[in-house]
């Protein structure tokens, strides 16, 4: 299905449908730091998720979400129904972030916030894999993006996102 083109330049006007449940609102996250990141269950780089949720568990209290939108656009590697999904990242990595459904990410079929992320960080940030992770600032400005190769818990996205929460 191709979605029409959001023009939004305010990341606190989108949403995303939740894995489990009612629709996530960016609104929600105002005055926080949150890392995006696609996802998917069957990719050598799931086991970030790992990494994920102990940015979630460790910078959490001090304002970092982290969210995950599983997709199955790059290799099937997200096959799964929702149930699946949310237990697969729960019983293997005992994921507790938000999780979105099972969404687009890339192209024209993309879900608002990854058309989003797309105009603000331009053609090099789009996603062209699985486990892209971008950094949203406390004023719901794109930072920075990283691609899979720089894992959760690399020294460089850690600063990254220690700065993002600080930043006050």
């Amino acid at each position: 299905m191709v979605r029409p083109i959001i023009m939004t330049s305010d990341f606190y006007d989108l949403d995303i449908p939740a894995l489990c449940g009612k629709p996530i609102s960016m609104a929600n996250f105002r005055g926080k730091a949150v890392l995006i990141a696609n996802t998917a269950s069957k990719c050598g780089f799931t086991p970030q998720y790992e990494g994920l949720q102990y940015l979630w568990s460790e910078y959490g209290q001090s304002g970092l979400v982290v969210l995950g939108v599983p997709s199955n656009d790059f290799g099937q590697q997200e096959p799964g129904t929702a149930a699946e999904i949310q237990t697969s990242c729960s019983r293997n990595y005992g994921v507790s972030f938000p999780m979105a459904t099972k969404s687009h990410v890339k192209g024209k079929a993309a879900v608002p916030l990854f058309q989003w992320i797309a105009r603000k960080g331009g053609i090099l940030a789009r996603p062209r894999w699985n486990f892209y992770k971008y950094l949203i600032s406390r004023e719901g400005e794109l930072i920075t993006w990283f691609t899979p190769l720089t894992s959760p818990d690399s020294e460089r996205l850690k600063a990254s996102v220690l700065r993002a929460v600080m930043d006050r």
